[in-house]
């Protein structure tokens, strides 16, 4: 039987959502089914070196997305792949102008964010009105899917759900020798938030709720980097708060998510937030900002999590306080995760679209 010929796209392998997500599929596909190959615009991120040995690597050496396309439809022209699956969003928008130039290849694009919401510059929303060329679009959440159908007018058959799965034997290896870290202090809660530096993910009205929390025994550890770091580290010592820490990117932010007592997710927006379902996969309670993404698909209130609106910052940071007094079952968090969002049961998902596309 021929083996199905895949080409995924991405800008990069840095230890993003969509980067972790492609990784993981392409290590994971039966290989007697199937051919993997990624073209990235630039060869780089942490997520290179989790990458199994037998899938290629495409680099095109193109720093900017803008400048990228001419040389992706080249490789594509080259290649002559069976699927080309697009995995980050610009790219997908840029792409869907050319598919119909190649009729032999099915074309399928995974959606990153509820459009809407992510996508501001007109020139960018203009080429989502040729998103139906697409053969398939995979969304994670309803939120995502609706976003489509109602604003983008994307054809309700060409939608596929799947939701983010999680690599749990990938997660418990990082953990097997993981330590607490240095920065947790033992007569304080400590509280973790992972996330680029960027307006999406509401940093701003985390420190707001912090101000509010100054002479409690907790400390918030925020993990990341992104264009607002020197915004909100002005912020933090404009509010005056001693008890954040910004740690910057970590290679195994897992360590601080298994021993975090609680995990928060102050985000604006989302898709389907990755490290949401990895702090439940490490254990970790969570309280979640009511914010479009799946994240009601997620929560199991009073089980894994909680909801609540972070615009309200007094009434936020009182929640944290309650929170953090409750008792929270780590094995009924990893459950809630395991039992819905696995990697096994979520790849043959992915599996059977592949698989599928070209019948």
């Amino acid at each position: 039987m021929k083996k199905i010929s895949i080409l995924f796209i991405l800008p990069d392998l840095e230890t993003g959502g969509a980067e972790r997500i492609v990784t993981t599929i392409a290590n994971h596909l039966p290989r007697e089914k199937f051919e993997p190959k990624i073209l990235l615009l630039r060869k780089e991120g942490g997520y290179l070196e989790f990458l199994k040995d037998d899938v290629e690597i495409i680099d095109i050496k193109t720093p900017r997305i803008r400048h990228s396309l001419k040389p992706i439809l080249k490789e594509i022209r080259k290649r002559k792949p069976d699927v080309v699956f697009s995995g980050f969003g610009e790219v997908n928008a840029y792409l869907a102008l050319f598919i119909k130039l190649f009729p032999k290849t099915k074309f399928i694009a995974r959606e990153t964010n509820v459009v809407s919401q992510h996508v501001t510059r007109k020139e960018i929303r203009f080429f989502y009105k040729f998103y139906n060329n697409y053969d398939k679009i995979i969304c994670q959440s309803d939120d995502m899917q609706n976003d489509l159908i109602e604003n983008f007018k994307i054809k309700k058959e060409k939608l596929i759900k799947i939701n983010n799965p999680v690599d749990f034997d990938f997660i418990d290896e990082k953990l097997a020798t993981s330590e607490k870290p240095g920065s947790f202090k033992d007569d304080f809660k400590n509280i973790v938030a992972i996330g680029n530096l960027s307006s999406r993910k509401g940093f701003d009205n985390l420190l707001k709720v912090f101000s509010h929390l100054k002479n409690e025994k907790i400390l918030l550890h925020i993990l990341g980097n992104g264009r607002d770091k020197e915004l909100l580290h002005q912020m933090k010592k404009d509010l005056g708060l001693k008890n954040v820490i910004f740690h910057g990117q970590q290679k195994n932010p897992y360590q601080f998510l298994k021993f975090a007592d609680l995990f928060i997710l102050s985000s604006r927006y989302e898709g389907f937030p990755n490290v949401l379902l990895e702090a439940g996969a490490c254990g970790t309670y969570s309280l979640v900002n009511n914010c479009l993404g799946g994240i009601t698909e997620i929560i199991q209130p009073g089980i894994n999590g909680e909801i609540s609106n972070i615009e309200n910052h007094l009434e936020f940071g009182n929640k944290i306080l309650t929170v953090l007094k409750e008792a929270h079952d780590s094995e009924a968090i990893k459950n809630s995760i395991s039992s819905r969002f696995s990697k096994d049961f979520i790849l043959k998902k992915y599996e059977n679209v592949l698989e599928n596309i070209i019948t």
